[in-house]
């Protein structure tokens, strides 16, 4: 049996490395890549702590991120794409809806 720490260590550093990417790069596709590394992160020690515990509790808690997560990438993915398909370009530093 793998100790509860490890899986923690591993959502830590899913979740360091979606972080990263969501503050450093600039596209909008990756950030949302990165948005969902931190979400999958997140659920991971849901899991693992739920799995320690004895608790069903935290697994609740993964389908409802789930649920969220997945109208998250249909909504975004959409106005991503409608953006693009307006400007041709996915760089989150062009982008200027509110301007004309």
């Amino acid at each position: 049996m793998v100790p509860t720490s490890y899986y923690l260590i591993l959502a830590a550093l899913i979740f360091v490395i979606g972080a990263a990417g969501v503050l450093t790069r600039r596209s909008a596709l990756i950030i949302l890549m990165c948005v969902e590394m931190m979400l999958n992160s997140v659920n991971l020690t849901l899991i693992a702590l739920s799995r320690q515990w004895g608790n069903l509790n935290g697994q609740i808690f993964v389908f409802m991120i789930m649920a969220v997560a997945a109208a998250e990438v249909a909504v975004g993915l959409a106005i991503v794409i409608a953006h693009h398909r307006h400007s041709k370009t996915t760089n989150i530093d062009e982008i200027n809806l509110l301007k004309w």
